[in-house]
């Protein structure tokens, strides 16, 4: 149910977004930096991490070396949501988590502790942000999101 909120038929009200206009850019920086340390640490533990608009995970993938040998490699991807895709008639390569990877959400009260805010501000930041990457694809606008 956590996703249905970021399936939008009205445009994002600036008032679903009070945190947001609290925080300064830097601390929204800071929050999403944590939060993506957190995603990181969860990566290499073999976790896939869920938030909401879908999930980060590691994948079996294959690259191709020098002279056409294909070596397979593992790599992070992160995987828009099923009903998100139909919802905003989105395109992506159908892309499976495999089996033995467990899925989980995101400590926001570790991810609190490591950068020092609030956990409820850590999560509404969170979830703000991810309403406003919602209201983009609804409007159809570019977005871009880089994660280290």
């Amino acid at each position: 149910a956590k996703m249905q909120k970021y399936l939008l038929y009205n445009a994002v009200e600036p008032e679903e977004l009070s945190t947001l206009r609290e925080l300064s850019t830097m601390e929204i920086c800071k929050v999403w930096s944590g939060m993506s340390r957190h995603i990181y640490k969860q990566l290499l533990q073999k976790r896939a991490v869920e938030i909401g608009v879908g999930t980060f995970a590691v994948v079996p993938a294959h690259a191709t070396v020098a002279e056409g040998k294909v070596l397979p490699v593992e790599r992070p991807m992160f995987i828009l949501s099923k009903p998100l895709k139909m919802f905003y008639n989105l395109e992506s390569d159908e892309i499976k988590i495999p089996d033995e990877t467990p899925v989980v959400q995101p400590d926001f009260e570790e991810i609190a502790a490591n950068t020092h805010f609030r956990h409820e501000i850590v999560e509404q930041c969170v979830q703000e942000t991810l309403l406003c990457f919602a209201g983009a694809l609804r409007d159809n606008k570019e977005v871009e999101f880089s994660f280290r």
